[in-house]
């Protein structure tokens, strides 16, 4: 991933002055031991300058890991810790920043060598809401060096997208296709979220695209498509001028980034852009997207900012699929039921055009948009990438903001099963558990629309911590609820 922030953890311990300052001190050696040796060390930064105990020791721990290029805190209670200095060090910061505590080591030593940071945890948690400040904070925030290792590991994720997202940039190309209401919304929340959005118009896309025309670089992309698709070119007609789309995009960005250092795109691909572009874009937005820039189709501009923050969690290509179509009863019974422990109504198809990229397909083929041709030549409906996606786990989540713009956020965990669709399109056979109801009381209730963003792996603890960092409500952060837990509008009598 190419367009995604390297995070660095400035890890900082903090001591009370009537603790043994050692303890932060050894407790702080043992973390950064615990973590180098099963993690990459590069992700943290040990401050060596001072354990924190006063409001000036805070001043030079923050000038010391902003000087390292710290661009994520962890603030470590080896002790009960200073509950001001903690919380200045991370009201300053800017940046992510999480809290842990350093648990007891052993019962021979509870007299010098006990530290009380389990008490400290809650003083701390409470000097933040007192300064309105954001943290993450661990399910169960207090443990040896090897548990609280792990809980900066699992801050990873977290940090780079929070990092990706204060230094992103939307960029769409409109106006949104007609009859295409779903995917509206206000865009005023991507500003209190700290993303910059520039919308631009089709025909600069379109002008943009007329002076790529005999570009020197075309064959060269060309030659690296036709070794991507392989036996699965079937239009190598249109790939000079696919090349010729994806050359214009990546120039766009690099003359339109700006300040930002991340890009994602919200598209443009119908119905005008056919008969005009001469094809359909789905294969380039499939190898951007593939390198960590982000496009969604439709002009979605959450769908893409979905896709960026689901990038910069799982560190792997993501892709934009339509809540689609029911799976048929005779497919649940040939090739799911008994074999599968999900219920038919767990199970549904995802699909778009085409703009998964080929790395998530099990098999692939160049082919043209089969939705566009029963109204349009098919030579300018040429440009999807169809295959089956890939099976495994799959984490299905969407942000967005309502036509009152509110922000709310899904999260749903399942898996794609290897099971054949006989359809066309990107598409896969979607199992989650508990789908139906989640389709009926989320989905649906809460007027989300059909787009989803999936990141191939279960994500949803990470996803779920960015949304509740990023101020999404807790009660707006909707996922798949058990059986056992109904929905505010579920019928209990049903």
């Amino acid at each position: 991933m190419n367009n995604l922030p390297k995070v660095k953890i400035g890890i900082v311990a903090v001591s009370r002055d009537c603790f043994p300052e050692s303890l932060s001190v050894n407790r702080r050696q043992a973390l950064i031991k615990a973590y180098t040796d099963k993690y990459d060390a590069t992700d943290i930064y040990e401050c060596p300058i001072c354990i924190v105990e006063s409001e000036i020791h805070m001043v030079q721990a923050l000038e010391d890991i902003k000087k390292a290029g710290c661009n994520a805190l962890c603030v470590y209670l080896g002790n009960f810790g200073p509950e001001i200095s903690e919380t200045l060090l991370a009201k300053h910061f800017e940046g992510p920043k999480m809290f842990c505590a350093a648990a007891e080591e052993t019962q021979n030593d509870l007299c010098g060598g006990r530290g009380d940071a389990y008490c400290g945890m809650l003083n701390a948690s409470y000097n933040l809401k007192l300064r309105n400040v954001g943290a993450y904070i661990p399910e169960y925030p207090v443990g040896d060096a090897e548990d609280c290792a792990k809980m900066i590991n699992e801050f990873v994720p977290i940090a780079r997208a929070l990092v990706g997202l204060s230094k992103l940039k939307i960029i769409s190309f409109g106006p949104r296709p007609l009859n295409f209401l779903a995917c509206n919304a206000p865009i005023k929340q991507l500003y209190n979220l700290g993303v910059e959005i520039e919308e631009n118009s089709e025909l600069d896309l379109f002008e943009a695209f007329n002076k790529h025309a005999g570009d020197a670089r075309i064959p060269e992309v060309v030659k690296d498509m036709e070794a991507e698709l392989g036996a699965g070119n079937k239009k190598p007609e249109v790939l000079s001028k696919l090349a010729q789309y994806e050359l214009t995009l990546l120039d766009w960005i690099d003359a339109h980034k700006g300040y930002r250092e991340y890009v994602a795109i919200a598209g443009k691909c119908w119905p005008a852009f056919q008969t005009q572009f001469g094809f359909v874009p789905c294969y380039v937005n499939s190898r951007l997207t593939g390198r960590g820039i982000p496009v969604s189709c439709e002009v979605d501009i959450y769908g893409c900012l979905s896709e960026f923050i689901g990038t910069a969690v799982s560190d792997d290509i993501v892709t934009l699929l339509d809540i689609n179509n029911s799976v048929p009863k005779d497919m649940y019974k040939e090739s799911i039921e008994g074999k599968f422990d999900y219920k038919h109504t767990d199970t549904f198809m995802g699909f778009h055009c085409g703009n998964t990229c080929s790395k998530k397909l099990a098999f692939h083929e160049m082919k043209y948009q089969m939705i566009m041709a029963r109204a349009l030549p098919i030579e300018v409906t040429n440009g999807t990438l169809e295959g089956d996606i890939m099976p495994g786990d799959i984490t299905f989540f969407r942000l967005q903001s309502t036509a009152d713009a509110k922000i709310r956020a899904y999260v749903a965990e399942g898996e794609v099963l290897p099971v054949a669709t006989r359809s066309f399109g990107g598409i896969g056979v979607f199992a989650i558990k508990e789908m139906g109801r989640f389709y009926r009381h989320v989905l649906i209730e809460k007027n989300y629309p059909h787009h989803g963003a999936v990141t191939f792996g279960h994500h949803g603890k990470a996803l779920y911590e960015v949304f509740k960092y990023i101020g999404v409500p807790i009660e707006d952060i909707n996922y798949n609820q058990p059986a056992s837990l109904p929905y505010p509008t579920e019928n209990p009598f049903k």
